[in-house]
């Protein structure tokens, strides 16, 4: 289901300062801080998904769930010198959230350096729930994925986890789980 293009929902999150979220990996946690007001709509997703205020379709059963979308899943995908990705609640790239809203590109927000996170997708409405933070710069995505974060704290982490052992796919032969992500103001 694609959704239309309306305005997000409000991000409701106590306190004041930027919005942030706390990616808590089984390698350590990266803290990043989220473009709410250039990208309000992948913003609200995220953090919705994150947190369990919206119900999701669980690809595996098909039913409707406001369990936090993130909690417990694997980085499905780790390529040096690029990025790592997650979000999919199969863990294989191919999962979501049982919908797909339309991308919300900035000229000002880049691919232009290590810690950028971007809605992972294969075309302008193909965004659901995956994303990726790169370990590098990636201007060749610019214009083709929605930028709406920026790693703040333990930006080393991306590198490290993107220089793991993988399979063929670019899997990490031991999972890298995503215990949780924390959303919080600082």
């Amino acid at each position: 289901m694609v959704l239309p293009d309306t305005p997000a929902p409000p991000v409701d999150v106590p306190g004041r300062g930027q919005l942030r979220a706390r990616l808590r990996t089984s390698m350590g946690d990266l803290v990043v801080v989220l473009f709410e007001k250039e990208c309000p709509r992948t913003v609200a997703n995220f953090v919705a998904l994150a947190t369990g205020a919206v119900a999701w379709t669980d690809p595996r059963t098909g039913e409707k769930t406001r369990r936090p979308l993130y909690s417990g899943t694997v980085l499905h995908r780790v390529i040096p010198e690029l990025s790592l990705a997650g979000g999919d609640p199969l863990g294989t790239g191919e999962g979501g959230p049982g919908w797909r809203f339309g991308a919300e590109i900035h000229k000002k927000l880049k691919h232009d350096r290590a810690g950028v996170l971007s809605m992972a997708s294969d075309g302008l409405h193909n965004h659901g729930s995956q994303f990726f933070v790169t370990e590098a710069p990636a201007p060749w995505l610019d214009g083709k994925h929605t930028v709406f974060g920026r790693v703040i704290e333990n930006v080393e982490l991306v590198h490290e986890i993107t220089h793991v052992p993988t399979d063929e796919r670019d899997r990490p032969l031991e999972p890298i789980v995503l215990h949780e992500i924390q959303i919080y103001r600082a």
